[in-house]
């Protein structure tokens, strides 16, 4: 579903991801984790067509972002850690704009707002302006606008920030729904207990460099996975 090859980004002289490979397989939930400025936001933007980058090539459901980028687009959601909505219009605008965008029908854009929108608690929200929301409400709304169009691999950049824990739980269902349907879900996050949950394999990076990737139960072995990234941290400080 998702297959980076030797990706590298830099900024200036600053190598933010160095040569980095990974694969996510349909069906998988692929955590990717590392400290602040490891490259985890750096690598996602690139999958996602958002970021250019300098060498290497990533391909999604077998379509290169470079040279399929709208054809890729239509394919995945992206949810960054801090969503930046059009706070003017009203959630349900905002959600109708996006159904216009990926064409939806009517029923089914209106279908799939409704079962979101009552699913998150957000359904008697949606006529209010987003500027009136909370930071949980409009992570929910930016959650609501990346499901509606059933994507086949969702990008999620520290999902659980700002979520009360109904939201959270909530998420967690969906996102192993969405996986047992044939999705795939790559998504960053600092919740190390979350992620030993959750995920089916993750894989950490340190400096923009891939440290280890595998099979959660692999990765972690008789330890714990804050012990294995700590270890792991400490270890290429050296």
């Amino acid at each position: 579903m998702l297959k980076i090859q030797n990706l590298t980004k830099t900024y200036g002289s600053k190598v933010a991801v160095d040569n980095l490979s990974l694969e996510i397989n349909a069906g998988e939930i692929y955590g990717f984790i590392g400290h602040n400025g490891a490259g985890k936001t750096t690598t996602i933007k690139a999958c996602c067509g958002i970021l250019a980058f300098d060498s290497g090539e990533i391909y999604i459901d077998g379509l290169s972002i470079k040279e399929n980028p709208v054809e890729v687009k239509k394919k995945i959601a992206y949810i960054p850690d801090n969503p930046v909505l059009y706070e003017f219009m009203s959630g349900i605008k905002y959600l109708n704009f996006i159904a216009d965008i990926f064409e939806l029908p009517k029923d089914v854009r209106n279908r799939e707002i409704e079962k979101y929108a009552e699913l998150l608690a957000l359904k008697d929200e949606l006529h209010n302006p987003i500027s009136s929301y909370s930071h949980g409400m409009k992570q929910k709304l930016a959650l609501i606008s990346a499901l509606i169009h059933d994507p086949k691999l969702l990008f999620l950049d520290e999902p659980f920030v700002g979520l009360d824990p109904k939201a959270s739980h909530l998420l967690k269902v969906l996102m192993r729904e969405k996986c047992d349907e044939g999705k795939a879900i790559f998504f960053s996050t600092h919740v190390l207990e979350v992620a030993e949950k959750l995920c089916d394999k993750v894989a950490i990076i340190k400096e923009g460099k891939l440290v280890v990737a595998g099979e959660t139960a692999e990765v972690i072995g008789q330890s714990t996975l804050e012990s294995v990234f700590l270890e792991l941290s400490e270890a290429n400080k050296e």
